[in-house]
């Protein structure tokens, strides 16, 4: 029997070169770790668009439903209007398949060269955990008088004691885990009612249920500046939709950059799929020059089979990342094709 059957969606630009490499790896982790996956892929992203007007029809959405993962590489295409393949295929996995949780890991491995003088691996080890379905993306609002100089744009941002409760305590469990530290990262001194709706939840989990994790509050400003100099105050990080959106970009960059960030789009209670995918687009620009770096593509693999329960394959993932990262002596994989930085990891994971 298949242990694991998993939706490919290559996507547009360099998504589908990333992916293989992805693959490749899979391939050799199945004989080294004896599972076994099925695999199907589906052309959905720009391309599909252009060609067929839809982004994803609700008979895919419902085949889709049916794996255990989705193993995405990026989507987007400069002839497509923004919003139409992020809200017409992204978010709608999100929101249908309810993967409240997006897991962003931030770590810098030794070998990287961080924009951040003087940061050094171990004090760059921590995770962001952000709500991945409710906030501003709900999709709440509208225009009024749209063209006028009268015309009023109202995007709300809708948060509810389910969906905060829900991902706060994945966070506790995320950082009971690790080294039992949790920040809630918020604005609560101006958003003061959905603040207090997190700050009070937050609190009442701690106390309740989570005494023995540590806990701290920082607004999201303080947490810009404090990834930036203090990155190691941070274990597990929990925060809404649009702020997990900014400041996990600013984490990629301190890990060296979005070559190497990873994330998953989860459904803890594995009722739906679970996606996983590298963050850096679709990069049309080097699209089949065979310059694409697939490491993070790959480590996002690792994120997918340890979500699985494959933790010996996902272990071996990390050692070969990290072993190939030195070996290169930094992030950019520029002096390797891509196709090459694949068959270095194949050989790698064999160690």
């Amino acid at each position: 029997m298949t242990d694991h059957r998993i939706a490919i969606l290559g996507g547009d630009g360099i998504g589908p070169e990333v992916v293989a490499e992805g693959c490749k790896v899979l391939d050799h982790l199945e004989q080294l770790e004896n599972f076994t996956t099925e695999r199907v892929e589906y052309d959905l992203g720009g391309r599909r668009y252009r060609e067929t007007g839809e982004v994803l029809d609700d008979a895919t959405l419902e085949e889709l439903r049916g794996f255990d993962a989705i193993y995405l590489g990026a989507v987007g295409t400069p002839d497509v209007p923004p919003g139409v393949i992020e809200r017409g295929l992204l978010l709608k996995l999100r929101f249908a398949f309810d993967q409240y949780v997006n897991h962003r890991p931030v770590r810098l491995y030794p070998g990287v060269s961080s924009p951040v003088a003087g940061l050094t691996p171990e004090r760059c080890d921590f995770v962001v955990v952000r709500e991945n379905t409710e906030g501003v993306y709900a999709g709440a609002g509208g225009r009024l008088y749209a063209g006028t100089a009268q015309e009023v744009a109202t995007q709300e941002s809708v948060n509810t004691r389910h969906g905060v409760e829900r991902v706060l305590r994945f966070a506790f469990e995320q950082a009971r885990s690790r080294r039992g530290h949790l920040t809630l990262v918020h604005k609560t001194n101006v958003l003061v009612h959905a603040g207090a709706l997190w700050m009070e939840t937050f609190e009442h989990l701690g106390d309740t249920e989570y005494d023995d994790v540590t806990r701290d509050y920082v607004h999201v400003d303080a947490a810009c500046l404090y990834f930036v100099t203090q990155p190691e105050r941070f274990d597990v990080v929990v925060t809404e939709n649009l702020f997990g959106d900014i400041i996990t970009d600013l984490g990629a960059a301190v890990q060296g950059g979005m070559g190497l960030a990873a994330s998953g789009n989860l459904d803890p209670t594995r009722r739906a799929p679970s996606m996983f995918e590298p963050v850096h687009g679709s990069a049309p620009d080097i699209a089949g020059t065979g310059r694409a770096d697939p490491v993070a593509a790959v480590m996002s693999l690792g994120q997918m089979l340890a979500f699985l329960g494959e933790d010996a394959a996902a272990a071996r993932i990390d050692t070969a990342v990290g072993v190939l990262l030195g070996e290169r002596g930094g992030s950019s994989g520029s002096a390797y094709s891509t196709a090459e930085v694949g068959d270095r990891l194949v050989e790698l994971v064999a160690r």
